[in-house]
């Protein structure tokens, strides 16, 4: 039997900073893609997974998993985790999240007939995860603004050495 290919862990870090597909870099080392995903995992280079459960708290049947709300809800639920997704997603998850809570509907699930609007009550699930969205969005933009005053102006920011 022979031996197990190894993973460099200082080439695996510079080979994902080039950014070398999981498929390239697996061919590079002579190992699956899953080996190449669990020693980026051991390596600290691979992103946590995203926990939709605060924004999709239902067990959803497979047939009701990739719907529209199912879509919008995880969409959303990223954005509050601080992911990037693409601008037509997030637009696309904001305008249909905006329209329930200014209807002042709100959503609710059920296994036998998938994702129903319904008059939103007291603590609206859809307002909660919209504001939560809203809220990291925020976040970001003032983060990218400080940090676009901050190189303007030439000032340093803690720990840079200035």
């Amino acid at each position: 039997m022979g031996r197990k290919p190894r993973i460099d862990k200082d080439e695996l870090r510079r080979l994902t900073a080039e950014g070398w597909s999981n498929a390239r870099i697996a061919e590079y080392f002579g190992v699956t893609e899953s080996g190449v995903l669990q020693a980026k995992r051991a390596a600290g280079l691979s992103k946590p997974m995203t926990d939709h459960s605060r924004a999709l708290p239902w067990k959803l049947k497979r047939e009701h998993s990739q719907s529209g709300p199912a879509t919008n809800l995880r969409n959303l639920s990223a954005v509050a985790q601080g992911r990037t997704i693409p601008k037509e997603k997030l637009n696309t998850a904001l305008r249909w999240a905006d329209r329930l809570v200014s209807n002042d509907l709100d959503i609710t699930y059920d296994p036998e007939h998938g994702f129903r609007e319904v008059p939103a009550g007291g603590d609206s699930h859809i307002a909660r995860v919209l504001a939560e969205a809203r809220a990291a969005l925020e976040a970001a933009q003032q983060n990218a603004s400080d940090t676009a005053a901050q190189q303007a102006s030439g000032t340093a920011s803690p720990g840079d050495g200035a």
